[in-house]
């Protein structure tokens, strides 16, 4: 089990932005209990966490015999431990769902606990996303076959589910940009005109669509990984929205790596 004090700085930074000191303060109190609890519940083997955590605990997680990971001598998982939110019981919800259709490329949920904030996940080998392909146009017909096998019809997701589900939808995403004006005394406060303007052209585009889908609502080069010689998808937000929002997350990717002629690669794209 990893002490919280090994716990990255930058990853307790982002709690606090998102859940205030209180609650994360209290959270990573019980951190070490959860991670025991969870290991003990599915009688696994916890291995320390993995680089680049953001808002959830994610830790490899080994298990022998594997019944619950798969076949095999020693079954390989991921234990993603988060602070129980709206979000996080949409990206279950999400991989719950769309894990029983046909030919969907998502990350297989083992198991979950929505009060507690855990998702057993299967472990994607060999796991790199797409970032390490020199060919952009190659990574984008990856994201979009994906994108494409991964949307289905809102109406289609309450009949496999159930109206007890109840997804974060994109005007919900969009709540706080239309606080902005009325905040500000009809202006825009820190934050351009012309920027705004554009956003808030956009989002009445988008909400004007009259038939909406279920979509990851963030999928890009980080959050598509290989597995054998298939794609999948991890950490969908499970939205109701738009399918052309998704295309924007995409798009603004990868951060870190130098995109010389942006414009061009972004029409080449939007071709594919």
């Amino acid at each position: 089990m990893i002490p919280v004090m090994d716990l990255p700085p930058d990853f307790l930074q982002n709690l606090v932005g998102a859940f205030g000191r209180d609650q994360t303060d209290a959270w990573i109190a019980r951190l070490p209990r959860l991670l025991a609890e969870a290991a003990s519940r599915w009688d696994l083997e916890l291995g320390a966490p993995l680089p680049g955590l953001s808002y959830n605990h994610v830790c490899s997680a080994t298990r022998f015999p594997s019944p619950v990971l798969g076949r095999g001598a020693r079954g390989e998982g991921i234990l993603k431990i988060g602070i129980p939110n709206r979000e996080l019981t949409s990206e279950m919800e999400c991989l719950r769902l769309l894990g029983n259709l046909p030919n969907c490329p998502t990350v297989r949920l083992l198991d979950c606990d929505p009060e507690n904030g855990l998702l057993l996940l299967e472990r994607l080998r060999p796991g790199a996303d797409l970032t390490p392909i020199p060919d952009d146009d190659r990574a984008t017909e990856i994201a979009a076959d994906v994108m494409s096998r991964l949307w289905i019809p809102a109406l289609q997701s309450d009949s496999h589910f159930g109206s007890d589900c109840h997804f974060v939808t994109l005007i919900g995403w969009f709540d706080g940009l239309q606080k902005l004006r009325p905040r500000f005394d009809g202006g825009t406060g820190p934050f351009p005109a012309r920027l705004v303007e554009t956003a808030e052209g956009l989002i009445r585009e988008l909400f004007a669509e009259e038939e909406t889908w279920l979509i990851h609502g963030d999928c890009h080069h980080y959050n598509i990984l290989s597995h054998g010689d298939e794609w999948r998808v991890i950490d969908p937000k499970g939205v109701i929205g738009a399918r052309e929002y998704e295309v924007g997350p995409f798009m603004l990717n990868p951060v870190y790596q130098p995109r010389p002629n942006i414009k061009r690669e972004t029409q080449r794209r939007l071709d594919i």
